[in-house]
């Protein structure tokens, strides 16, 4: 039985919690995408199972981009049509993700028409893989975080504290860790991991130098420490570019010449 002051303060901290996640996704003033989104490509070049990666545009998503040395602060997975359309005639929801405050949901793809992305491809996935993985995400949704860690988030309340580099991804780690955590590439590092998919593994080599038999073993790093940059650093995952997929000619540019334009 809980005593009443431990039920006390688990309300307080959820409540505090809260408080603190919707103070991290509000909206970073200035952001403005590198290029222009061309999202019809990008829905066309899409498979199931492909990470997208996301440079967001929230409080949170500055801490996480310093600490992960990366542009990419957010990962969500693309389910394609795996889900069904509402019944409110509302656009289908094609990616599953993991949002502070939220937990795992479901959302569609334009959610992130006029964010800067990336397309994460696993090589090699024959379809029973792609579906695995996306059913792992979609028996996940629901999933909730709890916020009553607070270690978990206050981290994101000073985005660019003086840390040396080799430091910085440990800060994603301090708090309660998985499930609490407030990062998104945790479980999809999981779905990948369930079907023996490798993203970032340590790897040991078996065998003296010299020897006519030598072989690399790949050791399983926890889900929990992965980063959605990973997935654009992994060997095992191709970048994806909708302009060049689809098909790019440099000799169609239109180039604006003027003297002014120039400058």
């Amino acid at each position: 039985m809980t005593a009443p002051n431990d039920t006390a303060m688990d309300r307080f901290l959820d409540w505090l919690g809260r408080r603190l996640s919707s103070k991290l996704t509000l909206p970073s003033p200035g952001y403005r995408p590198y290029t222009p989104s061309d999202f019809e490509r990008l829905q066309r070049v899409l498979r199931p199972g492909d990470v997208l990666l996301v440079e967001g545009n929230e409080r949170i998503s500055i801490g996480i981009k310093y600490l992960t040395q990366s542009t990419w602060s957010h990962a969500a997975m693309y389910v394609g049509d795996a889900l069904p359309e509402p019944k409110d005639g509302s656009e289908r929801p094609r990616i599953v993700e993991v949002n502070l405050g939220e937990g795992c949901v479901a959302a569609p793809l334009s959610k992130y028409r006029f964010n800067n992305t990336r397309v994460c491809r696993a090589s090699g996935l024959t379809e029973v893989d792609r579906a695995e993985v996306v059913d792992f995400m979609i028996g996940h949704l629901g999933t909730r975080y709890d916020l009553r860690n607070i270690f978990d988030l206050l981290r994101y309340f000073f985005p660019t504290p003086p840390v040396p580099v080799r430091w910085r991804r440990r800060l994603l780690h301090f708090g309660s860790g998985d499930p609490t955590r407030a990062i998104c590439s945790s479980l999809i590092a999981q779905a990948f991991q369930s079907i023996g998919y490798p993203i970032l593994p340590k790897i040991r080599v078996e065998g003296e130098a010299g020897d006519f038999i030598r072989r690399e073993v790949f050791l399983i790093r926890h889900h929990s420490r992965y980063t959605p940059r990973d997935f654009d650093l992994s060997p095992y995952f191709e970048v994806v570019k909708p302009t060049l997929a689809s098909g790019f000619d440099h000799h169609e540019v239109i180039w604006d010449t003027s003297a002014e334009v120039a400058r």
